[in-house]
């Protein structure tokens, strides 16, 4: 399956995203890698890199993030990676998350999990 990681400032809401999207995709290898070692706020590198290895199926990781310093960490964490298979995408964290997960578990491959998570954009609410 792909493996979806979610990078927020915030381990709470890292975690919280995680806990939505188990509700709908229970199996899908997903992971939170929020804040920092200490509990604050913040984004680690060290967080990120294990979250994406620990996830890593061989079929291709997702990195859903939330603002600012999460991007840019996420980069870094990539380029050291070294691997065209572990990708950011730009999605809205939550319904992006949601729809991942849900196409990972139904066993999606990864540029099919990827255009999901995009699809997001369009999601409406009202």
């Amino acid at each position: 399956m792909v493996g979806i990681v979610i990078v927020s400032h915030s381990k709470t809401l890292a975690e919280g995203v995680v806990e939505f999207c188990r509700v709908m995709a229970a199996e899908a290898p997903l992971v939170a890698a929020g804040g920092m070692e200490d509990g604050s706020f913040g984004t680690s590198f060290e967080r990120i890199k294990a979250a994406v290895e620990s996830v890593n199926q061989g079929e291709g990781v997702l990195v859903l993030m939330d603002v600012g310093s999460a991007v840019m960490t996420t980069e870094m964490v990539l380029e050291d990676i070294g691997d065209d298979t572990v990708q950011m995408v730009d999605c809205p964290l939550v319904e992006g998350a949601i729809a991942a997960a849900v196409a990972a578990e139904g066993g999606l491959d990864f540029a099919a999990v990827k255009e999901e998570a995009l699809s997001a954009w369009d999601a409406r609410k009202l």
